[in-house]
């Protein structure tokens, strides 16, 4: 590239907590109905005190801790000055001088990513314009929720990376169990600063604000670093400024010059306390950091032996990794490699895995379920456990199978309840098999003459004729083998 992007991003996110930042009002993302969770704290009456949720302080220095920062020992709260029609105090409590978090970083494609600071800070509302743009309503339910700020080091230098970064993050905010990070709810937003420049010197940095998917912040920067780049070439400045995402038009917008610090006249807010944490304090919250995804994917790949694609889908879409651990524990030790079983399915553990993976999505989409509902799902971890047994020991075949799991699906069932029923159980008799192959092969004289000729998809035809002939139920290995000695 003939200019060398420079990108740091600003990233926020709203803290699962029971209550608001610094009142009693409730923190409810899925509240419909406008200005029902606030209060006169929230909103800013004279006369109100704000008191600190210790809860969105601990979610924080967890964070913090995940992302190897420096926890302070002592931190604050200041007044963040600007005016805006949904921040009703005039200012917002946010932190400025003592972070909560500071000097961590985050690994992405073999680099590591700065991390300079996590703070806390309460939200602002949310504005709903008029269709016909004569007008703006104001929604205080979210102003005063907990966010999470995290501002990285300029060391990002694709979009890709962008992706790569966020995605990475979120999955971690989602596994600490500190936001859900919904980026359609307004849950987690990203902001990215941006400059390019063809020496080692930084370019001049534009901010675009508050994009609401990863998509539009990758999108974003793509856009923003072909139009720095047109306007050098064109021997023209890049403006310091803030900008916004168009994304029907797949462009930035200009929306305002770039504020700097002191034109939010920060100040110490003088009616929350300094906070002091001593080492036990800190240690009993890291004592609450649960696995995280890295972990996760290194403890699939040992105890269980999975590939790549099959760890990666389980440790994205956590529900479905638990469903698959709860599987993998009823089946206890893997059994014994089958050589008769000639399957890229080596044991019991990746038979199930490609069976949840591949078979899952598809019979929860037609009951109208998400992945994360697969709590509620009536295959339970114990009868899909007996169901991948039976196919591996070739009780039940691969088509039996699907007839099986979608009865499962709709009844809770157990699979041999089910196969008993709809007589699915497969056929590895010898002699009963022996029949239909003969009958198979009189009645195919011309794949048999191919066959003896050489070609091997003749085979596979037969195969299925027996397959066909036996509604299902053929063991095809054994179909195969009885075939090619009948055959010679």
């Amino acid at each position: 590239m003939k200019y060398k992007p420079t990108i740091g991003l600003e990233i926020h996110a709203e803290l699962k907590t029971r209550t608001k930042m610094f009142c009693d009002s409730l923190n409810d993302p899925d509240e419909k109905h406008p200005n029902t969770n606030i209060c006169p704290v929230c909103m800013g009456f004279p006369g109100t005190l704000p008191v600190i949720n210790e809860e969105a302080v601990k979610k924080t220095i967890l964070v913090g801790f995940a992302l190897n920062c420096e926890i302070a020992r002592q931190t604050s709260f200041d007044r963040k000055n600007y005016f805006y029609p949904d921040l009703p105090k005039g200012y917002q409590i946010s932190q400025y001088k003592r972070p909560l978090c500071s000097d961590g970083s985050l690994g992405i494609s073999g680099k590591k990513v700065r991390i300079t600071r996590v703070h806390l800070e309460e939200d602002a509302g949310r504005l709903q314009h008029d269709e016909r743009g004569d007008h703006s309503l104001v929604d205080f339910n979210r102003a005063g929720v907990p966010l999470m700020e995290l501002v990285t080091e300029p060391d990002i230098t694709s979009a890709e990376e962008v992706r790569e970064f966020a995605e990475k993050l979120r999955l971690m905010l989602r596994y600490l169990g500190v936001s859900d990070a919904n980026m359609e709810k307004g849950q987690m937003r990203v902001e990215v600063n941006i400059s390019i420049s063809s020496t080692e010197k930084n370019g001049v940095k534009v901010e675009i604000k508050n994009l609401n998917s990863i998509r539009a912040a990758v999108q974003s920067v793509d856009y923003e670093i072909k139009r720095q780049s047109e306007l050098l070439d064109e021997g023209k400045e890049v403006k310091q400024e803030t900008r916004g995402w168009d994304e029907a038009g797949q462009k930035t917008f200009s929306q305002r010059s770039k504020e700097e610090a002191h034109d939010y006249r920060y100040f110490p807010e003088p009616d929350l306390p300094v906070l002091n944490f001593d080492e036990k304090y800190l240690e009993d919250i890291k004592y609450l950091m649960p696995e995280l995804p890295e972990q996760r994917k290194m403890r699939f790949n040992k105890d269980y032996g999975l590939n790549d694609a099959q760890i990666d889908i389980f440790t994205i879409a956590k529900h479905l990794g638990d469903y698959y651990e709860r599987v993998a524990s009823e089946l206890g030790v893997p059994v014994p490699k089958l050589p008769v079983v000639e399957t890229k399915f080596r044991n019991l553990y990746a038979l199930s895995a490609n069976y949840i993976i591949t078979e899952f999505p598809p019979l929860m989409q037609a009951k109208g379920m998400e992945i994360d509902d697969i709590e509620g799902f009536k295959i339970s971890p114990e009868a899909f456990a007996e169901l991948m047994v039976l196919i591996f020991h070739q009780k039940l075949s691969s088509t039996g199978a699907k007839v099986v799991l979608k009865e499962m699906a709709e009844t809770g069932l157990h699979p041999e309840q089910i196969m008993k029923e709809k007589n699915l159980g497969q056929v590895s008799d010898i002699g009963e098999l022996q029949k239909a192959v003969e009958e198979v092969i009189s009645k195919n004289p011309k794949a048999v003459e191919d066959y003896k000729k050489g070609k091997k998809e003749s085979l596979k035809f037969l195969v299925g004729q027996v397959m066909a002939a036996t509604k299902g139920k053929a063991n095809p290995k054994v179909a195969q083998d009885l075939l090619e000695k009948t055959l010679g």
